[in-house]
This record gives structure tokens, sequence and C-alpha cells, in this order.
């Protein structure tokens, strides 16, 4: 199982942070938090990161075009979605 590099770790972190703002705005729909919570914990999991990175990809995919999303939240999905489509190039 290949290992993340530094640059690859300080990326995941970087982008759980991001992810734990969407989590923390109540103003984001419950079904989206959760979504974004359980793509958090996929990308915060032990499989290769390659893995890691398309579940969560997969996960805010499905849930980035909820009618009921605030504007601003999409955008901030979309943001994440852009940093984990880098990482897995």
């Amino acid at each position: 199982m290949a290992l993340p590099t530094r640059s690859a770790e300080e990326k995941l972190r970087q982008i759980a942070s991001l992810m734990d703002i969407v989590i923390n705005d109540t103003s984001i729909p419950k079904n989206v938090r959760k979504a974004v919570s359980e793509a958090r914990e996929k990308l915060l999991g032990n499989e290769e990161l390659i893995q890691k990175t398309s579940s969560a990809v997969y996960a805010l995919d499905e849930v980035s075009n909820d009618i009921n999303m605030p504007a601003h939240a999409r955008t901030q999905i979309w943001t994440i979605l852009s940093a984990l489509e880098s990482i897995r190039e």
C-alpha cells in the first residue's frame, strides 16, 4: 500500500478543514452536512489515497445538486470537489 506524500497529507488536512466549515454551518441542510461529514470520514480513513479521494468525491458529487442547498454551500462543495480532483491527478 502506497503511503500519501507529505504534500498530499497536507492537502488532505486542508480539505478536511474546509469540510469542517460546511459541517458546522447550520444554514446548510442536515442531509448535506451529513454527506460532507461522511465524505470527511472516508477522506481521513486508512485506505489508499486514490480510494479515499474517490470515495469522498462520489459522496460529495451526489449531494452537490441538492435543490435546497444555499448558493454559498454549493460553492464550498465545488471548491472541495476541485481540491479532491487535484489530488487524484
